[in-house]
């Protein structure tokens, strides 16, 4: 029974010496003075077009403590009226108490906190203070923010597609800035996307993938014939004339290319289920189109390459109507970014410009037209 009493004993010791180290915690770090956030603007309008500008500036003063820290600094932002709940941040330097925000870092911050692009958002922003595993917050600013839809071509990570191919699809020839790209959606050094090859005469069939718009680090077929890079390799030969789909691991020196020949198919069109429509590329616009075709109202159609169902275009997820001259996202069924067997119709029967443009494999793009 003593021995009990002992032991009972030593655990509230333990727990009121842990109590009061906690308790310590407490008071050792007290916040004396609340941090004051304000901003030079009440209202802004990003642009993409001055996106390296300064769009607003913060000041700030410090809070202080009963003791002396080294805190974390941050700008704090959230959509009005959800209590900073999926916020974002932007850090700031500990020896500064104002700062400037470009309209690009603006506009990264409201993409992650959830603000509506194109639309004005009520946002909250105030100034977190972290100290460890505490966090200290200043008053609220309310402004007023009018993101951009940021443009895809700036957003993803790219390489390009120089070759000797190039002039005749709307580019110029060997030149790795002015070249078709190809685009890495998950931003993981794996990189996608479309080329077309007018003729293989002449050795007009070749390309090799350069990096930063420049031949430094260009990397080609390793000699092999078997899918694999090495820098300064061979130049690589178009298997066929017509559009190629191509695929490479930059890290893994590897790359694929296969023939993809788009057109359209289904009952909606004139030709219903039995054959395709195909597309013609037109290296003015660098798009994919079918000039005109009619369109049923009543029925659906898809877009699929080399008449065949392995490699289509399609919705996400359900079937679509297209709205005349409203460009839409479209998804290619192989990169596994859409469920299901969904296909697009048109709310109006008649004739039809379709436009399919394939330049950046993270934002394919789908436009119908009627005539």
């Amino acid at each position: 029974m003593k021995h009990f009493f002992k032991i009972v004993t030593i655990a509230l010791l333990g727990l009121w010496v842990i109590s009061c180290e906690k308790d310590e915690d407490q008071a050792i770090l007290n916040e004396s003075s609340q941090a004051k956030l304000s901003s030079d603007k009440t209202s802004i309008v990003l642009n993409e077009i001055t996106a390296g500008d300064a769009a607003i500036s913060f000041t700030w003063i410090n809070p202080t403590f009963n003791t002396a820290i080294v805190p974390k600094r941050q700008i704090e932002f959230g959509v009005k009226g959800k209590s900073f709940k999926d916020s974002s941040v932007i850090d700031v330097s500990n020896d500064v108490t104002n700062v400037s925000i470009t309209h690009a870092q603006m506009n990264a911050a409201m993409y992650s906190c959830g603000a509506t692009p194109d639309i004005s958002n009520q946002i909250e922003v105030r100034l977190k203070t972290i100290a460890g595993s505490a966090f200290f917050y200043s008053n609220v600013v309310n402004i007023t923010v009018t993101p951009y839809t940021p443009n895809p071509d700036l957003v993803y990570p790219k390489i390009n597609v120089p070759g000797a191919y190039a002039g005749a699809a709307g580019y110029a020839d060997w030149t790795p800035d002015n070249s078709p790209n190809l685009f890495s959606p998950g931003k993981d050094g794996k990189y996608r996307g479309f080329i077309y090859v007018t003729t293989l005469a002449s050795d007009k069939g070749k390309y090799k993938f350069a990096i930063d718009q420049a031949w430094p680090g260009n990397k080609g077929d390793d000699g092999t014939n078997t899918g694999k890079l090495k820098v300064d390799g061979a130049d690589i030969v178009a298997s066929a004339i017509g559009t190629h789909y191509l695929k490479v691991d930059w890290t893994a020196n590897t790359y694929s290319a296969v023939a993809a020949n788009f057109g359209i198919i289904g009952d909606a069109t004139p030709t219903g289920w039995n054959s395709d429509t195909d597309f013609v590329y037109n290296p003015v616009t660098k798009k994919y189109e079918i000039p005109s075709i009619q369109l049923s109202s009543t029925g659906l159609f898809k877009f699929r390459a080399n008449d065949d169902w392995a490699m289509k275009f399609q919705p996400a997820n359900a079937d679509q109507t297209l709205v005349s001259g409203t460009g839409v996202m479209t998804y290619l069924n192989t990169e596994g970014t859409v469920t299901g067997d969904s296909g697009y119709k048109v709310a109006v029967t008649g004739a039809y410009k379709i436009e399919l443009d394939l330049h950046n494999s993270a934002n394919y793009k789908l436009t119908i037209t009627k005539l």
